[in-house]
């Protein structure tokens, strides 16, 4: 049996959070030892996990600059020297940082996994004091992978390991179950509804940039609704900015995003960095017709016009164009975008994804 650890740092929810969470819960089905260890306190990955045999460590304490704090390094370079690990994977950069330190007190006893979520550059040091420490390096689009591979990233070790969702989630659900949710929000049944689904972080996500696009749009009878960490203390302050009171939503963390989706009209997404961005995937599992910056990996599944509608990454002006151009859609072309959408999110499997992930494991443990 392989016996593995996932290190997360942080705490919240988002698109690596729940890729982390999928992942361990898919490869504990199939007879993987899944051990994670993230900050102490953090419940909501707990509650995830409870139905599942992952083994839960803690050794993070959150604060100002955890990674200053030498005591998390400490704790968990002691889970790694009690455990007979195979493997120790490093969800994210932090979770990285946090990794090498440890492996500094306990030297390197097991093979390591590092990601390359985004189309970021690491600098000079990253590269020689972090992803150095790395037997593989996890690439979720095929874009960042090829460019990699082209500066000399470490071209024997990277992996292209595309991102999955869970689609017995994330699917159509009907057109009782949205107007239902509609009700639940007091969300007029007529309205048009855009939807996005990111933690707010302009400089990632790229939010302001959407909601000035909406504002170019002057639709009375259209709303946009801001799902995410930090959305419901953000959106009010540019709805009264910019006179969008009624038709600017913020609704902060939600559990609910299945149903969310399925009751909004459109998706998009205005996002500046991204791998393989999984919340496009999940709106076209649900039949969404999408507008989406061509960010990361977005443009090796979104084709523009068949299966929904790209733009440039931080064109103001495409991104109004595209949301006016959805909005006068045909009912036959909105359906036909629609299906398509459904048939590309159907080859982005959670499943398929651990099975990779299997096969890379059994790689670096000689078995298999």
């Amino acid at each position: 049996m392989i016996n593995l650890l996932q290190v997360v740092e942080g705490a919240g929810w988002g698109g690596t959070k729940e890729q982390t969470y999928l992942i361990s819960r898919e490869l504990s089905r199939r007879g993987v030892q899944v051990h994670m260890a993230f900050s102490l306190g953090y419940e909501l990955m707990v509650e995830k996990l409870k139905d599942y045999p992952v083994k839960v460590h803690f050794f993070e304490r959150l604060g100002s600059f955890p990674r200053l704090n030498p005591m998390n390094y400490y704790r968990l370079a002691k889970l790694i020297r009690q455990e007979d690990f195979q493997i120790l994977v490093a969800t994210s950069p932090h979770a990285l940082d946090f990794l090498v330190g440890a492996l500094a007190l306990v030297g390197k006893r097991a093979k390591v996994v590092a990601y390359k979520r985004t189309g970021r550059s690491s600098g000079f040091f990253s590269k020689l004091f972090k992803y150095s420490l790395a037997d593989r390096i996890v690439v979720v689009d095929r874009l960042t992978f090829e460019r990699l591979k082209k500066e000399g990233f470490f071209p024997d070790r990277l992996r292209h390991i595309p991102s999955g969702i869970d689609l017995t989630r994330f699917k159509p659900m009907g057109e009782e179950r949205a107007l239902l949710k509609r009700k639940e929000l007091r969300i007029d049944p007529h309205k048009k509804v855009f939807i996005n689904v990111a933690n707010w972080n302009p400089k990632h996500k790229g939010q302001p940039l959407l909601v000035e696009a909406f504002a170019k749009l002057r639709c009375d009878q259209c709303l946009l609704v801001l799902v995410g960490i930090g959305t419901d203390r953000e959106v009010p302050k540019y709805a009264r900015r910019l006179g969008l009171e009624g038709r600017l939503l913020g609704l902060g963390f939600r559990e609910d995003v299945p149903e969310l989706l399925n009751m909004a009209d459109y998706f998009v997404f205005s996002s500046y960095f991204e791998g393989i961005a999984g919340a496009v995937l999940q709106a076209m599992a649900c039949g969404k017709v999408v507008v989406s910056t061509l960010a990361g990996g977005i443009g090796e599944y979104l084709r523009d016009g068949e299966n929904g509608f790209g733009v440039p990454v931080g064109d103001l002006k495409s991104l109004t164009e595209k949301l006016r151009l959805v909005l006068e859609l045909p009912e036959e072309r909105q359906k036909l975008i629609a299906s398509r959408a459904i048939q590309t999110a159907q080859e982005y499997s959670i499943e398929r994804t651990a099975d990779l992930y299997v096969e890379l494991f059994k790689e670096l443990v000689g078995t298999g």
